[in-house]
């Protein structure tokens, strides 16, 4: 595992040998299962995480439904904005599949960046992506239909496709389970 990060890491910034040994000093790798809940609403955080496989979903509790918000693969990074704030979760993080993560804290970041600056540089980078990446999926998603918004990620992610269960699916796409499987079927109609 510790070969896809320092590979995933290399695509910005190039580490030494002492630089990696300084990651794996850390115990950052943990294997969860699926259904693991990593935080509860009303729970404070300090952990941040990096999907190296498998896949972790962010969703709130609303009048008793689960409402999905965001999907996390591998090679993707979550940073609760609970841990930034330094305020209670609002929402809920919890594994879809067995996962591997990287999981860091605020402390370790700091004793990392000051340690070895390029950490620094390279997560600035990545938060500018994610920023950018969220704001383009946010815009697409409140311009779209739900049709639109199925066939977008069709397209983007066609994995999750497979990956996720049906409910969790349709909550992500902002309708109900019976709403997708009457689209899948129009879509499938359209095609033949």
């Amino acid at each position: 595992m510790k070969n896809i990060l320092f590979d995933f890491i290399s695509k910005y910034v190039s580490l030494t040998e002492d630089e990696q040994n300084a990651l794996i000093s850390l115990d950052l790798f943990h294997s969860v299962k699926k259904g693991t809940i990593l935080l509860k609403e009303g729970q404070k955080s300090k952990e941040s995480y990096f999907v190296l496989k498998g896949c972790i979903r962010t969703y709130y509790i609303l009048d008793g439904e689960e409402k999905t918000t965001a999907f996390y693969t591998e090679m993707e990074a979550f940073t609760p904005p609970c841990v930034i704030n330094k305020t209670p979760s609002e929402y809920y993080v919890s594994c879809v599949e067995d996962t591997i993560l990287t999981v860091s804290n605020s402390d370790m970041e700091v004793e990392i960046n000051s340690k070895f600056p390029k950490f620094e540089i390279m997560c600035r980078v990545l938060s500018e992506e994610l920023l950018a990446k969220q704001r383009i999926d946010f815009d697409e998603f409140k311009t779209s239909s739900p049709e639109q918004r199925y066939l977008n990620l069709l397209q983007s992610r066609p994995d999750l496709i497979q990956r996720v269960p049906q409910h969790q699916l349709a909550s992500y796409l902002g309708i109900k389970p019976q709403s997708l499987s009457r689209l899948r079927a129009r879509i499938l109609e359209k095609k033949s």
